[in-house]
This record gives C-alpha cells, sequence and structure tokens, in this order.
C-alpha cells in the first residue's frame, strides 16, 4: 500500500542536535534501502518532510517511522494518508 507521510513539528519539542539529525538522515536511508521509504522531499515553505511509502498498511507505516530518531525524541509525528489507484479515469470509457 502507498501511503503518504508528512511531517509535522511537535510544539516546543526544542530544536535537534547535529548528531541526531544526522542519525535521522541514516535511519531514514535504511528505511529506503529496506523499500519503506520510495521517495522523500520537503516543502519549499514549512522544510516539512513528504515521504512515500510502500507499505503493508498504515499500522506498518507508523511503526517504521517510529524507527526515525526525530520521532522518537519526540521532535516531529507524521500525518499519514493512504492512497489508492485513482479510477477516475473510468469515466472516459463509460457514458
Amino acid at each position: 500500500m502507498k501511503i503518504i507521510a508528512i511531517s509535522r513539528d511537535i510544539p516546543d519539542a526544542g530544536e535537534p542536535s547535529p548528531a541526531l539529525l544526522r542519525e535521522e538522515a541514516a535511519t531514514a536511508w535504511r528505511l529506503h534501502m529496506r523499500g519503506v521509504i520510495r521517495q522523500a522531499w520537503f516543502t519549499t515553505d514549512t522544510h516539512d518532510a513528504v515521504l512515500e511509502l510502500e507499505c503493508a498498511d498504515v499500522e506498518d507505516a507508523a511503526r517504521a517511522l517510529a524507527e526515525l530518531p526525530l520521532v522518537a525524541a519526540r521532535i516531529i509525528r507524521f500525518d499519514l494518508l493512504p492512497l489508492r489507484p485513482y479510477d477516475g479515469f473510468a469515466r472516459l470509457f463509460t457514458s
């Protein structure tokens, strides 16, 4: 299942250290290599992470994201949006 995960800062959580940010990147890389994180971006305005995940379900995605140090340290959390294939093209072939 494809899931979009959008990071949200937790208010008053403080700023992460450079070492924690490095470990965040290393953990994200491991999730990428396991096939969980398929793509990753930052938003241009708020610098939130936007991740495309491939997981069995939303619960599996939440477990994987819990491995991230910034999540474990309660600096960020993720909104999870499960996706399904777009079926609107079928309208082109029906009357």
